[in-house]
C-alpha cells in the first residue's frame, strides 16, 4: 500500500502539466477567434461605406439633373466643376472634347444627332447636346477611398441653337 501511495503522488504533477497545457491552448484558439471577428466587423464596416458612398454619388448625380434647368445644360460652354452635393463634388462637361494640338482638351460643345431617336420629326429640326456628368465621393478611413459615378445625357435642343 505505501507503493500504491508513491506512485500517486508522482502522477499529482503530470495532470497538473497537462491541464495547464490544454488550458493555454483554449487560450490561444480563444485569443485567434477574438481577432478574427474584429477583422470581419472591420471588413463589413468598409463594405457598408462603400456602398453608403457608392448611393451619395448616385444623389449628386440625381441633384445636378434636379437643380440644372434643360436649358442650363443646353447651353453649356465650359466645364461647370462648382457642384457639390450629397457630399462629394460634380463636373459636369459638354462633349465633345477636342484635342488643341498640343495634347490639351478643350471644350467645342456643338449639336449633334441624338442616339436615342432616330428621325424623331420629318425636318429634322431637334438635335441633342451631349454632357457627361461625374459625381465623386471620399468614404472610409481618412477618405483614402472614393468612389466615382460618370452618367451621360442627351439634352435636345433645336437645330441651329
Amino acid at each position: 500500500m505505501n507503493k500504491g501511495v508513491k506512485s500517486y503522488k508522482k502522477q499529482q504533477g503530470v495532470v497538473l502539466f497537462f491541464s495547464l497545457i490544454i488550458l493555454i491552448m483554449m487560450t490561444v484558439i480563444g485569443v485567434a477567434l477574438a481577432v478574427n471577428s474584429t477583422q470581419s466587423l472591420r471588413m463589413a464596416g468598409a463594405g457598408s461605406e462603400r456602398v453608403e458612398a457608392k448611393a451619395l454619388a448616385d444623389g449628386g448625380v440625381a441633384a445636378i439633373l434636379l437643380n440644372k434647368t434643360p436649358a442650363f445644360l443646353a447651353s453649356m460652354t465650359a466645364i461647370d466643376d462648382q457642384n457639390s452635393f450629397s457630399g462629394g463634388t460634380q463636373v459636369l462637361t459638354p462633349l465633345p472634347l477636342v484635342d488643341d494640338g498640343t495634347g490639351n482638351l478643350i471644350v467645342q460643345p456643338k449639336n449633334v444627332s441624338c442616339q436615342r431617336r432616330g428621325n424623331a420629326n420629318q425636318a429634322g429640326s431637334f438635335q441633342c447636346r451631349r454632357i457627361e456628368i461625374s459625381s465623386q465621393v471620399s468614404f472610409g478611413r481618412d477618405n483614402l477611398g472614393q468612389v466615382t459615378v460618370v452618367t451621360g445625357i442627351e439634352q435636345e435642343v433645336l437645330s441651329g441653337s
